[in-house]
């Protein structure tokens, strides 16, 4: 089974490459329209198709969903990744669309990452990863910046080394921007959280 899920959503397209063979795709909605014009063939369709009402194949199962439901068609596709046992999920064309529909994918990741995943949105320009407790290495990026946000009401416990501006044992809450605008001065960053639910934010300079 594989332990990859990539989630096709619908937000802005941009050309992406094609995934591992090994990887399990998983196309939302509009997201199969985009699959379709990269040439990716999902292994999986979800939606209530209310943004995508062109043909859809025969040889590959959809899951069709009532328009008026509490999952987004985002969320019930991570729900069957975590089903199939992916470990590693990445929500791909989940941003730079509605600002509704951006932050809806990011609470989708903190849903994953919650339920023992590690789930990232990403698009070539911004990649999201939500951190629970422990700790995090993340490689250098040249021309990238870093940021950390509390997605609750405080992440405790945390330190962050090999930045330009390093935390040791900090409080970051959401209602004052401490964490935004880092920059590496290591091949890496380590990031620790004691406690809370952290949203790591590296950007395209």
């Amino acid at each position: 089974m594989a332990k990859k899920c990539l989630i096709l959503a619908g937000g802005s397209f941009e050309p992406i490459p094609a995934p591992s063979p090994e990887d399990f795709v998983i196309a939302c909605d509009r997201g199969y329209e985009y699959a379709c014009r990269c040439g990716i063939r999902p292994g999986l369709i979800i939606g209530d198709f209310d943004s995508y009402d062109g043909p859809l194949p025969e040889d590959i199962p959809i899951e069709r969903l009532p328009v008026r439901k509490d999952d987004t068609d985002t969320v019930h596709a991570l729900r069957r990744a975590l089903e199939l046992g992916c470990e590693d999920i990445e929500i791909l064309w989940g941003l730079g669309g509605r600002l509704d529909h951006s932050l809806a994918n990011i609470q989708t990741a903190v849903f994953g990452a919650v339920h023992g995943a590690r789930v990232t949105v990403k698009d070539s320009r911004t990649e999201l990863r939500v951190m629970t407790p422990g700790v995090l290495y993340l490689p250098r990026r040249e021309g990238w910046s870093l940021s950390l946000f509390s997605l609750g009401d405080q992440c405790t416990g945390l330190c962050l080394w090999g930045t330009k501006y390093p935390l040791e044992d900090a409080v970051l809450t959401n209602t004052f921007p401490l964490g935004v605008s880092n920059d590496w001065t290591a091949a890496q960053a380590e990031i620790r959280l004691g406690s809370g639910l952290l949203l790591i934010v590296m950007a395209k300079c």
